[in-house]
């Protein structure tokens, strides 16, 4: 039977770690083939947040660290400075990416850290039941938004891409992929962490993702809300592209 997991992946018995139909395992499966081809297992440190991110934490054969909430992004850059020949990328939630986390991804954007950092959007802060984030689009309804979100009173949502790619660092790749195209999104992954490595220079990729369990909706509801609510606000498509 032919093997349909990516060499890096980690094969057991296990059951996957996250709820049916999220977009994690989607992305994850996708970077470990990205892994391969690009063969950088043996070079890559994995960082990943607090939050349904860290269930990545036994997902790849790769070296992996797992830090305090908002604190990834930072760690990889340190460990480029020590590893500048290693792949480096952080793996995290719109939480610790746009909220407790925003200051040091804003600084390493701006320094332009030979990074890649991934940051998985499912307009909510998931692990903790669905509370309301920075991406959390107009009206929705969350754990902390019953009545939906109100605009005024809770602002717009956060678009990361836009505000990186408006920082004076012109040299970073910057994109915003979505689970439901994963051969765009595997392009996008390649891309990104090639600029990394070719170019000495940070990347970064936001991917709309599905959190069913959360949004309290069904598969074909979770596909339907990423594609005409999500991808609304949160426009596809390649922010900057510098080879």
């Amino acid at each position: 039977m032919q093997n349909l997991f990516p060499k890096s992946v980690k094969v057991s018995s296990k059951p996957d770690k996250f709820c049916p139909g999220c977009g994690h395992s989607i992305t994850l499966k996708i970077l470990g083939m990205v892994f391969d081809e690009l063969n950088i297992a043996n070079k890559t440190i994995f960082g990943i947040d607090i939050g349904c991110a860290l269930l990545a934490w036994d997902y790849f054969d790769v070296p992996t660290v797992q830090t305090h909430h908002g604190r990834t992004v930072p760690v990889i850059s340190g460990y480029k400075k020590v590893k500048p020949d290693d792949v480096g990328i952080a793996y995290v939630g719109d939480g610790g990416a746009y909220a407790i986390g925003m200051q040091s991804l804003i600084n390493a954007a701006n320094r332009n850290d030979p990074i890649t950092v991934i940051v998985i959007n499912n307009t909510i802060y998931a692990m903790t039941g669905g509370q309301m984030a920075p991406t959390t689009l107009t009206n929705e309804v969350t754990a902390t938004t019953p009545g939906g979100k109100n605009i005024a009173e809770k602002g717009e949502a956060f678009l990361g891409p836009e505000l990186l790619s408006s920082l004076p660092n012109k040299k970073m790749y910057i994109a915003r992929s979505s689970v439901l195209k994963p051969l765009v999104l595997k392009n996008i992954f390649k891309k990104a962490i090639e600029h990394q490595m070719k170019n000495n220079s940070f990347s970064f990729i936001e991917v709309l993702s599905m959190c069913p369990t959360n949004w309290k909706k069904n598969a074909k509801d979770s596909i339907k809300f990423v594609e005409k609510d999500m991808q609304k606000t949160f426009p596809l498509g390649e922010f900057s592209n510098k080879k």
